[in-house]
């Protein structure tokens, strides 16, 4: 009987407050997809920081004839005895964990490997074996202390110019902390609209019910059994906003990453569908936590007579 009545009430208001659980539920939604795509690209960074942690090298390209980024003054392609020169001052340096040289052909099979065959092959093809350099790829014990030995080295014959591996990887993390910190905080701005959204909601449906719960009261009713319906309710949005968002973010794994970038780009991982697991329990906590917890704490005001 008490089951069927708190039903029944859980209906009722339901039905009573459909516009007002509409823009909770769609606030919810977007602020969860925003808090969920921020996970996401923390998760994204990361991964980016594990992959790249060993790789973090500075890089040594050589001179090679019309050298398109010539920094050093180059007047033709790189000597023997230059390159041997270089080697000498990167095998002194304490700091230099190891070394490898990469020839023309290996960049340019290594290019062809990351970036696809298109713009290597056919007839008249865009980029040749000539179009790339020797280079030295060195590790370092310590990836942030390169200036030392790039300002050493920079200054050589033979040398067209030094690229520390921070350069390129540093506006990477720029663009992943930017829309991850954007995401959140549009995030958090929702989220306190979908408190205050719970906050009326509930003013409004013991209102409506004041005379029902008054009865409730004076009949013995407890507070948690007034309460139910209401925490209910909460639970109810709380889910649809959580399936909704869910949806949202199998959608943004799919089309931007999975079938996206990950196509594209073959030099970076990218989170998958394990990364969007976890953050589905993430959202599958926090969807019911941001409803239930407001109805808690405010059901004992509104309700009380």
């Amino acid at each position: 009987m008490q089951i069927t009545h708190v039903g029944g009430n859980l209906r009722q208001s339901l039905r009573r407050n459909v516009s007002m659980h509409l823009a909770v539920v769609l606030t919810l939604f977007v602020s969860l997809s925003l808090g969920g795509i921020g996970v996401l690209l923390s998760k994204e960074a990361d991964l980016i920081v594990d992959k790249l942690q060993d790789d973090l090298k500075l890089t040594i390209f050589f001179c090679v004839e019309d050298d398109p980024q010539n920094e050093q003054g180059c007047t033709g392609d790189v000597t023997e005895a230059q390159r041997d020169a270089v080697e000498d001052v990167v095998k002194d340096d304490e700091d230099v964990e190891r070394y490898y040289f990469m020839s023309q052909q290996e960049a340019y099979d290594e290019a062809k490997e990351v970036l696809g065959p298109e713009g290597f092959e056919g007839p008249n093809p865009a980029v040749t074996v000539d179009d790339f350099q020797q280079s030295m790829w060195i590790t370092l014990e310590d990836p942030d202390d390169y200036q030392g030995l790039q300002s050493e080295v920079e200054s050589l014959d033979g040398v067209s110019f030094v690229r520390p591996a921070q350069e390129l990887v540093g506006p990477i993390f720029t663009v992943i902390n930017v829309l991850k910190w954007g995401a959140w905080g549009g995030a958090a701005v929702l989220l306190g609209a979908a408190i205050l959204l719970v906050a009326n909601t509930i003013r409004l449906a013991a209102l409506a019910r004041r005379r029902e719960i008054e009865i409730m009261r004076l009949v013995g009713a407890s507070t948690f059994f007034v309460a139910l319906p209401f925490m209910l309710e909460a639970l109810v949005i709380a889910a649809i906003g959580v399936v909704l968002s869910a949806g949202a973010l199998a959608a943004f794994t799919q089309f931007a990453i999975v079938g996206g970038l990950d196509d594209y780009v073959k030099a970076l991982p990218f989170v998958g569908w394990g990364d969007y697991v976890e953050t589905l329990v993430v959202i599958g906590i926090a969807g019911p936590a941001l409803t239930v917890l407001p109805t808690l704490l405010l059901t004992r005001k509104y309700i009380r007579v």
